[in-house]
């Protein structure tokens, strides 16, 4: 399979916690079950936020090892990927590279195939280094239009996975259009990695199906919603994708159909 996502990836978990959802997986057990049930259900990648034994959001070698594995135990073959977020080391990207530090040393069914870095944070450069010195791929989190400036002016130094076209904290109104005018700006700067749309809360849905009408692989899972399109809060990430794949297949039907194009 490689890296390469033709229609979804799982985001099992994010920085929700179980007051948030139920089924919000935290522990390496229960990520591993989560991912294998989203990958039965139609996931080709599945993205997660490893925890301490605190249960919060970490980057140190340990508990990405410790996550990545059981993952790639319970479904071997489907690429594994881990954030890097900034807000994990409180802001701070000294500290985010002392704790991803130890990744170089990480075994192979430990280590992530991808990892996320977020161009608008700071200590891209470092972070990319890191991630290039573990010989982990990078995936450019582009949050909006200036995002879309940043990456290009990153230029051909990095050799991006893909681009995520992420839609933040705009309502589900607004989330086409935001994506839109990022996915423009990005043809107008010759950025032609390929690239993966989805949007978080109230834009999710409408996303997903946008997605789907351009052609673009997208993602779901309880990170990005705790409910389905009717509103209704779901059971867990495997139901997330068997909601979301088939209004991603109905929208890309639609193109083909109108452009004759597979």
């Amino acid at each position: 399979m490689g890296n390469r996502i033709e229609r979804i990836k799982a985001c099992l978990n994010g920085g929700r916690r179980r007051s948030d959802h139920p089924g919000v997986p935290v522990t390496p057990a229960e990520l591993a079950a989560s991912a294998a049930a989203s990958v039965a259900a139609g996931a080709e990648a599945v993205h997660l936020h490893p925890r301490g034994g605190d249960g919060a959001e970490s980057l140190l070698a340990a508990d990405i090892g410790a996550a990545v594995a059981a993952v790639r135990r319970a479904c071997p073959g489907t690429p594994v990927g881990v954030s890097t977020g900034l807000w994990i080391t409180d802001g701070d990207p000294a500290a985010r590279a002392a704790a991803m530090a130890g990744w170089v040393d990480l075994p192979g069914p430990a280590r992530p195939d991808f990892a996320s870095a977020n161009v608008s944070e700071a200590g891209l450069a470092d972070l990319l280094g890191a991630l290039d010195a573990a010989g982990i791929a990078a995936e450019a989190g582009v949050w909006s239009v200036a995002d879309a400036d940043t990456l290009a002016g990153v230029g051909s130094a990095v050799r991006w996975l893909r681009i995520l076209v992420e839609i933040i904290d705009v309502p589900a109104e607004g989330g086409v259009a935001a994506a839109d005018a990022i996915l423009r700006r990005l043809d107008e700067l010759g950025v032609a990695a390929p690239r993966l749309l989805h949007g978080e809360q109230a834009a999710c849905w409408p996303l997903v199906a946008h997605a789907g009408q351009l052609g673009l692989p997208t993602r779901i899972g309880l990170e990005d919603t705790v409910a389905g399109p009717d509103g209704a809060v779901v059971s867990g990430n495997a139901e997330l994708i068997q909601l979301a794949l088939p209004i991603w297949a109905a929208a890309n039907q639609r193109r083909q159909t109108a452009t004759g194009s597979p």
